[in-house]
């Protein structure tokens, strides 16, 4: 396996300003990490905003409960204990990544998507990633995702009739209708084999 030398001429990075750790739950966050666009890529994965910031994992997908990455390792039976090893995956995989609320207010403190408002849509980093893309598929990683995607985004997804929106079995441990095996097996069927 590539040891991912050169990582940093693979993809583009849309870096935001650093995310700030708030002492009020009334104050805004911005999106800590931008968009990740490896070059030639042909799948978006969009979810709907970053938990609260983890030291540890401060990346997408980043909570130590969420089971994103867990679900990414059994599907392609590699270790992704790294930001390094998941973009790495990515690269390989053709897969974009970022989110669809750019920044917003987090009402009661917790990582919940329903205590999400006074929301910025990131419309313009989508705008982007289609336009300058060959994405064949969008997979939006939970029902709150796929209806903000299919609200705020007509404009920009009506632009690309051609592209397939998926909407994946949620990786948070609340959407326990599907255990994490069962969650595995939809990914297993719904991602593209590496």
């Amino acid at each position: 396996m590539d040891d991912g030398v050169g990582l940093e001429n693979q993809c583009s990075d849309l870096s935001l300003p650093e995310v700030r750790i708030l002492s009020s739950p009334q104050m805004q966050e911005k999106h800590p990490f931008g968009v990740f666009i490896p070059k030639h890529a042909k799948y978006l994965i969009l979810g709907s905003f970053p938990g609260k910031p983890d030291k540890i994992n401060n990346w997408f997908y980043g909570s130590p409960r969420n089971q994103f990455w867990p679900i990414l390792e059994a599907v392609y039976k590699q270790k992704l204990g790294t930001i390094h090893q998941k973009q790495y995956l990515l690269i390989k995989l053709h897969f974009a990544i970022t989110d669809v609320i750019l920044s917003c207010v987090r009402l009661k403190g917790t990582n919940s998507d329903m205590n999400l408002t006074s929301i910025t849509y990131n419309t313009k980093a989508v705008e982007r990633i289609l336009a300058e893309n060959n994405i064949k598929k969008i997979f939006l990683t939970s029902r709150f995702s796929e209806k903000i995607f299919g609200r705020e985004f007509k404009s920009v997804i009506s632009l690309y009739p051609e592209v397939k929106l998926i909407t994946l079995p949620s990786p948070s441990p609340r959407y326990a209708i599907l255990s994490l095996s069962d969650k595995i097996k939809k990914y297993q069927e719904i991602f593209p084999k590496s």
